[in-house]
């Protein structure tokens, strides 16, 4: 079930929202520059087994509204909280990949992990994201190529081997988004640090992490398990920036694992 929420004048959210009826509730963030789609091989399994499954898209991401402005991690924490307040989700678990994670860990901080009561990071870009070398780069390509980007980001997102309709089906999910949403995640990734986010965080926190990916390097997941007191932390060792694809039996069985 697939609806829009309202989280200011004139920006709508979509939710997607699968086995509302489950008996756990599992909210998945999803990273840059792609949508809720790329969690489908959550979404095929864990509902299933009982579980609510709900993507959000972020906005200028996905099937979400698209506004010029509102890219930090402040503004973007703070509509996952519009949303979280509208389906009035209480003892959930928090799930967020990549810059998703990102968010996640300053929806945490900032809002004193209002209603959630696990977390899970996935590959997540903290306590920093790229590199004013990399980012640079990427700038450079978002404004004069964005196809050539979203080439380069797939063809290094995985450490394993990804067939050609594969391939084309992911980076349809990064064209989704729009040009200055794209470009204004990579200036926040650059810009914005999180250090003093995670030592706010309380709940028991998983932390999976690829130990071949070459986006968010695994010493990352180091250092966050470090300042997460209370956190573990599993690399994944078949996997590039993408475990939750790469070695999804793993993935989708230390969920369940880990949720209950």
């Amino acid at each position: 079930m697939g609806y829009f929420v309202s989280v200011e004048s004139g920006v709508n959210l979509y939710v997607e929202d699968i086995n509302p009826k489950g008996s756990k509730t599992i909210v998945f963030l999803h990273g840059w520059p792609l949508s809720h789609k790329q969690f489908e091989y959550q979404f095929d399994v864990l509902p299933a087994m009982g579980y609510r499954c709900i993507g959000i898209d972020w906005r200028g991401f996905g099937k979400s509204d698209k506004p010029f402005s509102g890219y930090n991690f402040d503004r973007l924490a703070d509509d996952i909280r519009v949303i979280i307040d509208a389906l009035q989700l209480n003892n959930f678990t928090l799930a967020g990949h990549s810059t998703g994670g990102s968010i996640a860990i300053r929806y945490m901080a900032r809002h004193h992990g209002y209603g959630v009561s696990k977390l899970i990071l996935i590959d997540a870009a903290a306590p920093t994201g790229f590199t004013r070398e990399t980012a640079d780069r990427l700038l450079y390509e978002v404004r004069n190529d964005r196809p050539k980007m979203m080439r380069g980001i797939t063809d290094m997102f995985f450490f394993q081997y990804i067939t050609g309709p594969f391939s084309d089906w992911f980076m349809q999910i990064g064209f989704e988004a729009a040009g200055w949403s794209t470009a204004a995640i990579i200036v926040t990734l650059r810009d914005e640090r999180l250090d003093v986010d995670l030592p706010k965080i309380g709940v028991p926190t998983l932390i999976v992490h690829g130990t071949h990916d070459k986006v968010i390097p695994f010493a990352q997941a180091q250092e966050m398990h470090r300042q997460i007191i209370n956190s573990q932390l599993v690399p994944f060792h078949y996997s590039g920036h993408g475990a939750f694809w790469e070695e999804r039996e793993k993935f989708n069985y230390l969920i369940t694992e880990f949720i209950g």
